[in-house]
C-alpha cells in the first residue's frame, strides 16, 4: 500500500506480499528511491522486502522507519538476522539497491514534503500507527490495533492524536463482535470499533483492512453494506480495502 503525491518519491506502508505487485507498477526508467513506513516487524508486514523489484537495481535507495525493538537489537539488525541464507539465497547487504533503517517510536520527521508522525499503538510488540499530512490533507494508517479487551471502546493518546479530524483512516477491521470474544488478546479489532473510532475522531473516510484472511468476498460485501449505512448516519464515508484500490485525496 502506497502513497503517490506530485514531486514525491514512492512512500510505502508496510512490506508485506502486496509490496511486489507494488513494485510492478513503479516507474522503471531511472533508480528507484522511496520511504517505507513499517508498522511492526510480524512477518504478514515484512516479507515482501526481497521481492521488491525496484530494490533491486543498482542504485535504488529505500529508506526504512520502523519501532524501536523491546529487546535492544536495532531494526537493521532484524532484517538482517531475516534476509540471509538459508531462509534467503543472499544477504540483504549483498543486494543491488541500498537501505537505510531508522529507529523511531513517537516521533515527528519529515519525508520529502510528507509530513509524518508516528505513535505507538496497542498491538503484540511494539507497534506503530502513521499519519501523513501532505499539502493540507492527512491519511492515518493503523493496520494491527488491539481493541480494549473487555470490548467496550476507547482510545490511547497516541491514537486519538494520530486520528483526530484525518481524512482518510485506513484501520485495522479483522473480526466481527462474536470472533473477538475468542480472540479478544490476538492484537486487533472488531469492524464495529474501526467504524467507532472514526466517528470519534471526527474522520471523514474510513477504509476497512486486515481482514480476517477466512472471510470471502460475499462475507465482505455484506459487512460493509451494513457498516456503510451505520457509517452515513456518523457522518463517515465507508469504504473496504481491496487488491487495486485507488483513493483520491
Amino acid at each position: 500500500m502506497g502513497l503517490v503525491a506530485p514531486g514525491e518519491d514512492q512512500l510505502v506502508f508496510d512490506l508485506g506480499t502486496g509490496l511486489r505487485y507494488l513494485g510492478r507498477g513503479c516507474d522503471q526508467s531511472g533508480a528507484f528511491r522511496g520511504t517505507c513506513l513499517l508498522t511492526h516487524m510480524h512477518w504478514d508486514h515484512i516479507q515482501g522486502l526481497p521481492f521488491f523489484v525496484p530494490t533491486l537495481r543498482p542504485g535504488a535507495h529505500f529508506d526504512v522507519y520502523a519501532p524501536r525493538q523491546e529487546d535492544g537489537r536495532t531494526v537493521a539488525d532484524v532484517f538482517a538476522s531475516l534476509i540471509k541464507p538459508p531462509t534467503f539465497p543472499v544477504a540483504l547487504d549483498e543486494l543491488p539497491g541500498t537501505f537505510a533503517f531508522h529507529d523511531i517510536a513517537d516521533d515527528e520527521f519529515s519525508v520529502g514534503g510528507f509530513e509524518v508522525m508516528s505513535r505507538l499503538v496497542p498491538h503484540i510488540g511494539n507497534t506503530l500507527g502513521f499519519r501523513v499530512t501532505h499539502s493540507g490533507k492527512s491519511v492515518v494508517y493503523l493496520s494491527d490495533h488491539q481493541m480494549p479487551l473487555d470490548g467496550s471502546m476507547g482510545l490511547t493518546d497516541g491514537a486519538r492524536e494520530l486520528c483526530d479530524g484525518a481524512d482518510v483512516l485506513i484501520h485495522d477491521a479483522q473480526y466481527t463482535p462474536a470472533e473477538f470474544t475468542k480472540k479478544n488478546d490476538w492484537g486487533h479489532c472488531t469492524i464495529e470499533y474501526a467504524l467507532w473510532v472514526a466517528a470519534e475522531c471526527k474522520v471523514k473516510t474510513l477504509v476497512l483492512f486486515h481482514h480476517d484472511p477466512g472471510r470471502d468476498d460475499d462475507q465482505l460485501d455484506t459487512i460493509l453494506e451494513r457498516v456503510t449505512c451505520e457509517g452515513a448516519k456518523a457522518g463517515v464515508r465507508v469504504v473496504a480495502a481491496h487488491e487495486g484500490l485507488t483513493l483520491s485525496v
